[in-house]
């Protein structure tokens, strides 16, 4: 029965003594306490009861931002979310210089989409949206490098509108969809009105050119239509016909 004990005993002490930590992992080793460094990833060799080892991941962490509710510069209260991008850089800053660092990341993200987002303009959210996620990065990242951690990108996901902006931009984007019909019509019709100008004075240099056009014309409403159309013919029409 004693044996028994003693191999329990020994198996127990060789799990808090053996520790084996993958790639993407270290082991922040702290000893009666003190921090005496950073291991792995392979196997590690604690001494029981004195040491104690915090695992650390190195991979790139995401993490959603929840919607924080702003006021743009321009006085447009909107809903925005983002997603931070991120990863620690230095296990023993991560875990020694904050208590929590992925909440201590979150806090800083949160606080930092509020400020950055109330200094700009609704169409500047909506149009230089990365130019804002580069800003968000850098204010983000400067925050949290003493923690030993690098975030490498943040991007605004969603951006909620209230209703009644939103019918006001769908007003203004129609008002802008018939705009440009106009200026293309008018384009349309200027192109028009040159090319008949430009006819106009070929043919008044040709009355030849012009007898036939206007018989042309007749030929085609006489092939358009089966209703008999008297024109009144000019003599200055059919002149040149006599004459020769």
């Amino acid at each position: 029965m004693l044996w028994i004990v003693v191999i329990i005993f020994v198996v127990i002490i060789l799990a808090n003594a053996i520790k084996v930590l993958k790639e993407y992992e270290r082991g922040v080793i702290f000893r009666l306490g003190r921090l005496i460094g950073v291991k792995g990833p392979g196997l590690i060799l604690l001494i029981p009861i004195v040491d104690r080892m915090v695992r650390v991941s190195l991979r790139v962490i995401t993490m959603d931002v929840p919607p924080q509710d702003i006021i743009t510069k321009d006085n447009v209260s909107v809903s925005v979310n983002a997603v931070v991008y991120f990863r620690v850089m230095n296990a023993d800053k991560a875990i020694v210089a904050v208590q929590d660092y992925l909440y201590a990341t979150s806090q800083v993200a949160q606080t930092t989409l509020r400020s950055v987002l109330g200094e700009s303009e609704l169409d500047e959210l909506l149009s230089q949206r990365d130019r804002i996620n580069s800003e968000l990065q850098g204010i983000i990242d400067t925050s949290t490098d003493p923690w030993g951690i690098k975030v490498s990108m943040v991007e605004i996901k969603h951006v909620d509108l209230p209703d009644t902006m939103k019918r006001a931009m769908a007003r203004q984007a129609e008002a802008e969809r018939e705009r440009r019909a106009k200026v293309i019509h008018s384009q349309g019709e200027f192109e028009a009105a040159e090319k008949l100008r430009s006819a106009s004075e070929v043919l008044s240099k040709s009355p030849s050119a012009l007898q036939l056009r206007f018989l042309g014309t007749l030929a085609d409403i006489a092939t358009e239509r089966n209703s008999t159309i008297i024109f009144p013919i000019p003599i200055d029409l059919i002149k040149p016909f006599i004459e020769k």
